[in-house]
C-alpha cells in the first residue's frame, strides 16, 4: 500500500465514524468532551416553554383587546373575573 492509498483509506475512516457518530446523536464541544446530541428533557421542557409563552401571548392579547375596548366599567369588570376564571 503506497501513501497515497493509506491517506485516502484513513480520510475514509474518518469520515464514516463521524457519520456513524452523527446519526446516533454524538457531538463534541470546543474541548473534545462528547455530549447527547439527543436531549429528550430539554425537548420537553422547550415543548412546555413553548406553550406557556404560547398561553401567555393569548392573555396579553385578551388584556390588551380588554383596555383598547371602550367598556364600562361594569363590562370591565365581568371580562377580569372572566380571565380570573380560565386561569385556575
Amino acid at each position: 500500500m503506497n501513501p497515497f492509498e493509506m491517506v485516502i483509506a484513513i480520510v475514509a475512516i474518518v469520515t464514516i465514524g463521524g457519520i456513524i457518530r452523527a446519526r446516533m446523536g454524538v457531538g463534541r464541544d470546543n474541548q473534545g468532551n462528547e455530549f447527547s446530541l439527543r436531549n429528550d428533557a430539554a425537548a420537553a421542557e422547550n415543548r412546555q416553554l413553548r406553550e406557556d409563552i404560547r398561553g401567555l401571548k393569548e392573555r396579553i392579547a385578551v388584556l390588551e383587546r380588554v383596555i383598547t375596548d371602550t367598556n364600562t366599567s361594569s363590562t370591565l369588570d365581568r371580562e377580569i373575573e372572566k380571565l380570573r376564571d380560565t386561569d385556575r
